[in-house]
């Protein structure tokens, strides 16, 4: 596509500076206080939209952030693809481990730097800049495109789920193309065939009435915060296997394809993964291979654990968990000094990822029962579900899928190798169960891209290899 790689070349720069504009918007869904810039980010998708050329491109509203549509319908007879993508980011704390602000992107080593750089804006750039780069060099597009962005991916995507049961008819397509996931590193493509599905949850453990004087009371009242840590210590044992009631039932195992393609990338992922993260990878089952325990095997984490909550100044007499609450990352008394309390009251995030196969319900009902059966005496405690999603796979025989990894083999000239992700993203089976459509999860993002964490990154490499990918892909499946 010597036109479309000229287009691409030619307008790089200002590519990147949209990106960087886009960056700039702190557009974390989680925060209450920030629904304004989540319109604002909405707003700013909808102009790139209208800039590549897409029509009837509208703000959506939901009871909290608005999605985004667009669409482009002339190629009569040609299939139809939905591209997919979120502009809601995570939460940037802990500030302090941030080497620049978390919103003030910066380009440097090859790689532009900011929350949600890789997760999820410079992916699903490429989408956008794909379809302007298309009809910038053709005057037209070779498939029907629609567009839905969402902007609550990252708290569970709930209300995105609702609007596709809803509006059937106007997002029918053939295939849904999602830029989510990561390369297996800069040089060797891969095509995500699976994603594990999420199940988050928060416990709280109920001691005495009140925070108690630990001398007065020590060693007589139970502690909250201490008997929830003894509760979700006792969920994995010493070699990562999960306690749970059902914890690995009904597991559908990888297809010889996925094994194949595992075991020739397989033997230096000890090491990747080691020298990427800086850690030695020993948690899990000690029976089953590496990416195995990573995509295909349940899971669990904790994220957070909240000791008490705090009364905000701002409002009197309103008992408002402050910032740092909410996020989950408090336990107990943590400022300056001492305060010897007992805590009354502990409440702990955690998430469990489920593997193919794997009912979520089924799961939480065996946690609820190991909860049940483990919670420390003189401790109560609830279990509130936040959200939930099954495990999904792609089938690899599906055309659209094949051409993305043929097009992946002539963008980087190296064979497609077949992945998946131990994340999960809601959508994919909502697609799959309301539109009756497969995704086709091509991502550029890379391993070592600090996805949730301080310091995310985007390889521009990537980037740039991402939008002529798109591109190339919506080509070859148009003349298919």
């Amino acid at each position: 596509m010597p036109s479309i790689d000229a287009f691409v070349a030619a307008n790089q720069d200002r590519f990147i500076a949209e990106l960087e504009e886009f960056l700039r918007i702190p557009s974390v869904s989680t925060y209450p206080e920030q629904r304004s810039e989540m319109v604002r980010a909405a707003r700013f998708v909808a102009s790139q939209l209208e800039s590549a050329g897409l029509e009837n491109v509208e703000l959506v509203p939901t009871a909290r952030h608005p999605l985004v549509y667009g669409e482009w319908l002339h190629a009569a007879g040609k299939p139809t693809v939905l591209c997919y993508g979120h502009y809601d980011v995570q939460p940037v704390e802990p500030l302090d481990l941030w080497e620049h602000p978390p919103f003030d992107p910066v380009v440097r080593d090859g790689n532009i730097y900011a929350r949600g750089a890789s997760d999820d804006k410079g992916q699903m750039m490429t989408h956008i800049k794909a379809v302007e780069a298309l009809k910038a060099a053709n005057g037209g597009l070779p498939v029907n495109v629609k567009f839905l962005i969402e902007g609550e991916e990252e708290i569970g995507g709930t209300p995105f789920q609702k609007y596709i049961v809803g509006y059937r008819e106007k997002l029918k397509a053939d295939v849904a193309l999602v830029s989510d996931t990561n390369l297996w590193d800069e040089t060797t493509p891969a095509l995500c065939l699976g994603l594990r599905g999420l199940i988050y949850m928060q416990v709280q453990a109920q001691g005495p009435n009140r925070d108690l004087h630990s001398g007065l009371f020590g060693g007589v009242a139970p502690n909250a915060l201490f008997g929830l840590i003894q509760l979700l210590a006792k969920a994995k044992d010493e070699n990562g296997l999960l306690r749970i009631p059902g914890a690995y039932d009904d597991i559908v195992p990888p297809s010889a394809l996925e094994q194949n393609s595992w075991a020739s990338i397989g033997a230096a992922a000890r090491e990747v993964l080691k020298a990427g993260l800086g850690i030695d990878i020993s948690d899990g089952e000690t029976d089953t291979s590496l990416l195995n325990r990573m995509w295909a095997q349940p899971s669990m984490d904790v994220h957070g654990v909240i000791g008490r909550r705090f009364r905000s100044s701002k409002k009197p007499g309103r008992d408002k968990p402050l910032l740092a609450e909410f996020l989950g990352i408090r336990s107990g008394y943590t400022g300056p000094g001492m305060k010897t309390v007992i805590l009354s009251r502990a409440r702990a995030k955690i998430s469990f990822r489920l593997a193919q196969g794997q009912d979520p319900a089924k799961m939480i009902r065996g946690f609820r029962q190991f909860v049940e059966e483990n919670t420390p005496k003189g401790i109560h405690t609830t279990v509130q579900v936040l959200t939930s999603s099954p495990a999904v796979t792609v089938d690899p025989d599906y055309p659209a899928v094949r051409v993305a990894a043929q097009v992946l083999e002539t963008i980087f000239g190296k064979p497609t190798a077949y992945v998946r992700s131990g994340g999960s993203i809601p959508i994919v089976a909502g697609f799959a169960q309301y539109l009756g459509i497969p995704s086709v999860l091509m991502g550029f993002g890379l391993p070592d891209d600090s996805l949730h964490s301080p310091n995310e990154k985007f390889s521009l490499r990537s980037f740039q290899l991402g939008i002529r990918a798109v591109a190339e892909f919506l080509q070859r499946y148009g003349a298919s």
